[in-house]
């Protein structure tokens, strides 16, 4: 969002529907993504995780002041991370694993609607979209255009980029089932160091290759998903 006023290349329309998805995957996104993790995490066994106040999709049971505040200038964020207790898991590595993924396979459920919202008002209302498109680009695109674009494109990154192999991502607990033990107590011991890592490569653009390689074939799996019901009704 910052780096988009800084630019000076935006409309109004651009930066409203921009903030709206901003606040939407604040307020709504995140929160499902976090719930995600605690609603499996209960599922496997961990039934404590209800007493601590995360088996909800109440936004302020989740959301991380600072983690907003960075998402809605930087476009990158992140919410209160959720407490599991592996030790109620059957398999402990196994059920972190199943738990953890299920926060990126949230993020995809909530592309993949907004894809179908997407095809669906473009198909009962393509004005409401953009007028017209020229060499694939829309011209004189709407708030409701801006806004979806905004909204699946991040919900895209954000599965991307929490699937990522590295602590303390999401990622990294299915890489965890292929180490040993004393190497997994390493990467906790010292997770927070990890986290100023990863800050930093994410400064220096490290991810960005392989993330915009896996969005962009996330994204168009998606889209075939999302595209489906109406190749039927044409």
């Amino acid at each position: 969002m910052l780096l988009t006023l800084f630019s000076g290349k935006f409309t109004m329309e651009q930066i409203f529907g921009e903030i709206i998805a901003v606040l939407l995957l604040i307020f709504l996104i995140l929160p499902f993504h976090e719930w995600a993790h605690a609603q499996t995490a209960y599922w496997l066994g961990d039934k404590g995780i209800k007493n601590r106040g995360r088996l909800s999709l109440n936004p302020l049971s989740h959301v991380d002041p600072i983690g907003a505040l960075m998402l809605l200038l930087f476009g990158f964020g992140w919410a209160k991370p959720v407490p599991v207790d592996s030790r109620y898991f059957k398999n402990p590595k196994l059920g972190m694993a199943i738990t953890a993924v299920m926060g990126p396979v949230s993020n995809c459920l909530a592309a993949l609607v907004g894809m179908l919202l997407f095809n669906l008002i473009g198909f009962l209302n393509p004005s409401l979209l953009a007028e017209y498109f020229f060499n694939g680009q829309p011209m004189n695109p709407t708030p409701i255009f801006y806004f979806l674009s905004f909204y699946i494109s991040a919900n895209v990154s954000l599965a991307v980029f929490n699937i990522i192999p590295f602590p303390p991502l999401d990622g990294s607990k299915v890489l965890f089932l292929f180490l040993p033990d004393k190497a997994v107590n390493f990467f906790y011991r010292y997770q927070n160091m990890f986290f100023i890592a990863l800050f930093a490569l994410l400064w220096s653009g490290a991810f960005s290759g392989v993330m915009s390689f896996l969005s962009h074939w996330l994204y168009a799996g998606l889209s075939w998903v999302a595209g489906l019901p109406f190749q039927f009704i044409k």
